[in-house]
């Protein structure tokens, strides 16, 4: 039977956690930067110990004002730290509730930047290898991020988006440009039923673009995250696709 980890972002102070926690196989917990605070990172924890799903970090820039997602200069060495001391950060708060965290997963323009580039991708790699090797690096399906995570010995999920468009290079379609979204959640069940049982999906131009697919987002600061995530679940088992966690 065909298999898909979903996952969410989390902590980020959304107000849908306590009902999208109990559809998803993976969290992505806010570590304090662009989003939350320890007390919000413990409760988060909870939370997902208490349905059974896997806890991961989800690192950004410090950039709080724009909750992350405005691209900022970077050097290797910064990406390196932010990723680690979040990380880092979780870890203990995680072994202090007896949970451990599991993955990594960049937020936002931190998660893009490393996409492309390679000596960012490089540089977040190395800081979860650092963290712990047995950690799981999320990144973009064929990007530079999974790349760089396998280079480092890494396992690493390759990400796929329900609710976002792709470009012909492989690439998200930019949240500024029409057509970037997908709110209908057939259209959407659809493009991630294909990407996971045909591994390609159509881009906005028409382009056939091959994609492997281990995990797919949800992102949890949605109008209707909880509905979303409800029928895509659905949809996904009516298909024949087992929602479970990564390398469950």
């Amino acid at each position: 039977m065909a298999r898909i980890d979903l996952n969410g972002d989390v902590g980020e102070g959304a107000g849908q956690d306590a009902a999208l926690m109990p559809l998803l196989t993976s969290a992505n917990i806010a570590c304090g930067i662009h989003a939350g605070d320890v007390e919000t990172m413990q409760v988060t924890i909870e939370l997902a110990r208490r349905h059974g799903v896997a806890i991961g970090a989800h690192p950004s820039l410090n950039d709080r004002e724009h909750f992350g997602r405005r691209e900022l200069p970077l050097t290797p060495a910064e990406a390196h730290l932010f990723v680690l001391t979040q990380t880092r950060l979780l870890q203990i708060i995680a072994r202090q509730c007896g949970a451990r965290v599991a993955h990594v997963k960049p937020h936002g323009a931190l998660y893009n930047m490393a996409a492309r580039d390679p000596a960012l991708a490089a540089a977040v790699a190395a800081a979860v290898r650092e963290a712990d090797p047995a950690l799981v690096l999320f990144g973009l399906a064929g990007s530079r991020l999974t790349e760089a995570g396998r280079m480092h010995g890494l396992r690493v999920a390759n990400e796929v988006f329900a609710d976002r468009t792709y470009r012909s290079d492989g690439s998200l379609t930019p949240r500024n440009l029409p057509g970037a979204l997908i709110q209908d959640v057939r259209q959407a069940a659809a493009q991630v039923r294909r990407m996971v049982k045909e591994g390609r999906v159509k881009a906005l131009d028409g382009t056939e673009v091959a994609v492997a697919a281990d995990t797919v987002c949800l992102h949890g600061d949605g109008p209707d995250a909880v509905g979303f995530a409800t029928r895509l679940r659905q949809e996904l088992l009516r298909a024949g696709i087992a929602v479970q966690a990564f390398g469950s």
